[in-house]
């Protein structure tokens, strides 16, 4: 259901340069989706979800970054706080290992780490543990409507 939701998301908003990659093996991990795809484990684009007192965000890093707690909390102004997989399936639609920035089942504020700027294209997934989507971080912005953060180490 996930991915499907990320197709429609694609379709709906005229992504026709976006093509969902489809593996038989699993991408649920950084270095899974790493090996998967042949590429090194920092061009992995892992998204990840948070609570805020007021709001869930996503947040969009590379496969190779850590959230570093002083700048979250510099730019967020409170301590970062994962969702559990329970809340991230019930906020995004995706279950951990394809939570994506796509195809979300309610809006929510996306925010992308400046780590991915100095990369050509990332792989963030697309909804489901055996998918990604090849982008570049400028494209990753403009389809997202992402903010660019510095919270990574």
């Amino acid at each position: 259901m996930s991915l499907e939701s990320v197709r429609k998301y694609f379709q709906e908003n005229g992504l026709t340069d976006l093509h969902i990659l489809e593996t038989d093996a699993s991408t649920a991990t950084v270095e899974l989706a790493a090996k998967a795809h042949g590429v090194a484990p920092a061009l992995i684009a892992k998204t990840m979800a948070f609570g805020l007192k007021d709001r869930n965000i996503l947040i969009v890093v590379r496969g190779d970054a850590r959230i570093d707690n002083r700048k979250f909390k510099d730019c967020f102004h409170e301590k970062a706080s994962m969702l559990s997989p329970e809340k991230v399936l019930e906020t995004t639609g995706h279950a951990v290992g394809g939570v994506c920035p796509f195809g979300l089942r309610n809006p929510m504020d996306i925010y992308l780490d400046v780590s991915m700027k100095e990369f050509e294209v990332v792989y963030p997934a697309a909804g489901s543990a055996n998918s990604a989507v090849k982008i570049t971080p400028d494209r990753l912005q403009e389809v997202t409507g992402g903010v660019w953060v510095d919270v990574c180490k």
